[in-house]
């Protein structure tokens, strides 16, 4: 049903958004990359990181040298609604969410009324959405106030879309969990 929803340009909102979760280096990126390379092309790419340093600059050049072609990518740091609504019926992967968050706190925006634009902007969706974010509350608690707000914040930001997530996997070691 949500392949016709899709293919007739109806909003498929929620239902059709996927969140990949987990830690640094467990295959999130690549494999959120399979999920949406399975629904035909053009693929949009939602870049969230901002370059600051020289290591950055080296991974961002990583991510897109192992991207597949076919990718349109959109380096989008903090306004990913707007891009979400302006996709159309095309699949987007949005990769991270967490970046996102990061450039959302050292800016100084309000991050409960930028999650909200988000969620709307994913029941709006008119095609299927992969998003990315880095699972950071399974470790230390952090030692300073902004490392905890982070670390809270990413908690509530990936609580509040698994919640109406159609699916969400969390990657371990390269390896996919289904948890919903």
């Amino acid at each position: 049903m949500q392949a016709l929803a899709e293919a007739a340009g109806a909003a498929v909102g929620m239902a059709g958004t996927v969140l990949v979760l987990g830690g640094a280096r467990s295959g999130k990126s690549s494999f959120a990359e399979r999920v949406v390379g399975k629904w035909p092309a053009p693929w949009t790419y939602v870049a969230t990181a901002r370059i600051h340093d020289a290591e950055m600059r080296e991974r961002v050049a990583h991510h897109r040298a192992t991207r597949p072609p076919g990718w349109h990518t959109v380096e989008e740091p903090v306004d990913i609604a707007s891009v979400l609504d302006g996709a159309g019926a095309w699949p987007v992967l949005v990769d991270c969410l967490t970046l996102w968050l990061t450039n959302l706190l050292l800016g100084g925006y309000d991050v409960a009324a930028a999650t909200g634009g988000v969620l709307a902007a994913l029941r709006r969706r008119g095609g299927p959405t992969v998003l990315v974010g880095n699972e950071v509350g399974l470790g230390i608690v952090p030692d300073n106030a902004l490392a905890r707000r982070f670390r809270d914040e990413a908690g509530l930001l990936h609580q509040a879309i698994a919640r109406e997530a159609g699916r969400v996997v969390f990657m371990v070691a390269g390896l996919p969990m289904e948890m919903k």
